[in-house]
């Protein structure tokens, strides 16, 4: 128990670092998703295309490639007079809001395809415009509908948020990592084992609350 004591402060500061990346990705990558998944479903079929191939390459690479390439591949852009350099935190936020907001985005795009368009042709008798139709009938539907998934990426957040230690940021696992090394025990490995099932533990709870708020139509 002394020894618990003693390493879990690191492994504390080791978890805010990984809820801060958790948060601002949240933050970032939810709003970029739902912009990308009404492109997704866009007439204009150059920005349609862009973003096709966009979803495309973050959901075809893994996420950790992505970091490396973020992190370790852009400054040798360099030589091409393209000058593109990031911080560690920096590069993590950047490479996870742009993994996620893909996997946003075609979440988003199957529930905007899920709305009856009888919907949208209600909103032009009412003389609604497009983005008021989107804003006011559309989005507040397809949020409802699409809670569930976006649940499931979001608990895959608190575990893929781990990634970062590839890029030498001080998250969770690698305060365990650094203690196991130094003192030669799997003690610290199992503590971030039980934070991680604890946060997951949290946000499912959230998470399952919130579907329950909206879930008044069923």
């Amino acid at each position: 128990m002394t020894y618990i004591l003693e390493i879990l402060p690191s492994l504390i500061d080791g978890a805010k670092l990984t809820l801060e990346i958790f948060f601002w990705t949240i933050i970032g990558s939810i709003p970029l998703g739902l912009i990308v998944g009404l492109g997704l479903i866009s007439k204009i079929k150059p920005i349609k295309y862009f973003l096709n191939f966009y979803v495309w390459l973050m959901r075809g690479t893994p996420l950790l490639l992505q970091l490396i390439f973020v992190f370790y591949g852009l400054p040798t852009l360099q030589q091409f007079h393209i000058h593109i350099v990031f911080g560690r935190y920096d590069a993590a936020l950047f490479a996870f809001i742009l993994n996620y907001g893909a996997y946003f985005a075609e979440i988003f795009r199957g529930g905007l395809q899920s709305i009856p368009k009888g919907q949208y042709e209600s909103a032009k008798v009412l003389r609604l415009s497009y983005w008021q139709t989107i804003r006011t009938i559309i989005i507040p539907q397809v949020f409802k509908i699409v809670l569930p998934s976006i649940g499931n990426e979001i608990i895959n957040l608190v575990k893929d948020s781990s990634l970062v230690y590839v890029i030498g940021l001080g998250d969770l696992l690698r305060a365990g990592n650094v203690a196991t090394s130094r003192d030669v025990t799997l003690v610290p490995l199992l503590m971030v084992g039980a934070i991680y099932l604890l946060l997951t533990a949290i946000f499912t709870l959230v998470l399952k609350k919130i579907e329950k708020h909206y879930s008044y139509y069923k």
